[in-house]
């Protein structure tokens, strides 16, 4: 009995104070609104006025701080028959009242190229005295994902592990990723495994059969992108022909090497003898004579020889000789036992002469065949 009165008396409270105001927001959508960035939306926030309600109209759109330590950010604001659209810099040309007039019972705003930083919790604040009355709203702006990029790791070849990555770089979690084949039997092969999350598959000990062309698909809440790969599994590579090719290039390049080196040494040691045949003196063949000294040494011996014998007495009787008329050759030359020499004259030089030779003009007497002067 107590129950049934409370609520009554609620009711009649209820009653009292909406015909005291007036002012209702008839607004029922969703309040929560998921949306692509680069979108637009619509936050919906219709009010309905009573003949009570006689103050002025301020309608006011604000975003709630996840922080209870900093105030809420308004958005836009009419007040005083006017809108204020730019109140927000970082909306500013982005939100608009979705009415011309607002005082007609829309409060409604929509928001154009949406942003991930737009998301909040908004709230339309009605006030017309005495009435007042809110409205929240939860808005999530999600990134489409970017387009993926698909790439094989690992070594293509016939039995071994092939691991396909698909991976996008930008949008909103949760991330789902798929893989199919787009060739042959358009199914993945039966040792793959798939990794929704991650967006790997493993193809386990891959054969011929899965060549062919892949697709992975990325997605969340608000778009998809998708990307192609071709995966060509070949026959391992001949190991021991790699091997046998490798040792031959090596040993034909020591060859090479060992022949370079060769024909270099062998150069040095060809400069090296023909140098020292050069600089090398034959001792066996004895020095040439000079034909200066031989006819130098003859005429001072002459000279010598006929100073000895002449006297004073006798020099008037003998004419200059010359030292340098004659050069004895050895070809010319005679033993001892030869015939007998004619007997000497006196010769007469011209002074001038002899000194332009480089002569000193003496006189020698004429001798026999014994050395006694005649």
């Amino acid at each position: 009995m107590e129950l049934t009165i409370g609520r009554f008396c609620c009711v009649l409270l209820s009653l009292f104070a909406g015909l005291a105001s007036g002012l209702e927001i008839t607004s029922s959508g969703p309040t929560s609104i998921e949306k692509a960035s680069g979108q637009s939306v619509k936050l919906d926030c219709q009010f309905n006025l009573a003949p009570v309600d006689s103050g002025p109209l301020d309608i006011e759109w604000s975003l709630i701080s996840t922080d209870n330590q900093k105030e809420d950010k308004v958005v836009i604001l009419y007040s005083g028959d006017r809108s204020y659209e730019d109140y927000y810099a970082q909306m500013k040309g982005r939100v608009h009242f979705n009415s011309a007039d607002p005082k007609n019972g829309d409060a409604s705003i929509n928001l154009t190229g949406l942003k991930s930083a737009d998301s909040g919790t908004y709230q339309c604040k009605v006030k017309k005295a005495p009435g007042i009355r809110s409205r929240k709203m939860l808005l999530i702006v999600m990134v489409k994902p970017s387009k993926p990029r698909c790439y094989a790791e690992g070594p293509t070849q016939e039995g071994k592990d092939i691991v396909l990555r698909c991976k996008s770089n930008e949008g909103t979690n949760p991330l789902q990723y798929s893989w199919d084949k787009t060739s042959g039997g358009k199914l993945l092969p039966s040792s793959a495994v798939l990794d929704p999350v991650g967006g790997t598959v493993n193809v386990r000990n891959a054969s011929a059969g899965a060549s062919g062309s892949y697709r992975c698909i990325v997605s969340n809440r608000v778009g998809s992108e998708e990307c192609t790969l071709y995966l060509n599994v070949t026959p391992p590579p001949n190991t021991a022909g790699i091997i046998a090719g490798a040792i031959i290039a090596v040993l034909l390049f020591l060859i090479i090497i060992a022949i370079i080196l060769f024909c270099c040494c062998r150069a040095h040691h060809r400069k090296k003898y023909e140098k020292e045949i050069c600089n090398e003196i034959r001792e066996d063949v004895p020095p040439p004579k000079s034909r200066a000294s031989t006819a130098r040494s003859f005429t001072v011996g002459s000279q010598r020889s006929s100073l000895g014998s002449m006297s004073p007495s006798n020099l008037h009787e003998y004419a200059l000789k010359p030292q340098y008329d004659k050069i004895p050759s050895d070809e010319y030359e005679r033993p001892p036992s030869s015939a007998p020499l004619p007997p000497p004259t006196a010769t007469r030089m011209a002074g001038p002469n002899l000194s332009r030779m480089g002569g000193i003009p003496v006189m020698i007497p004429a001798q026999n065949r014994d050395g006694s002067i005649v």
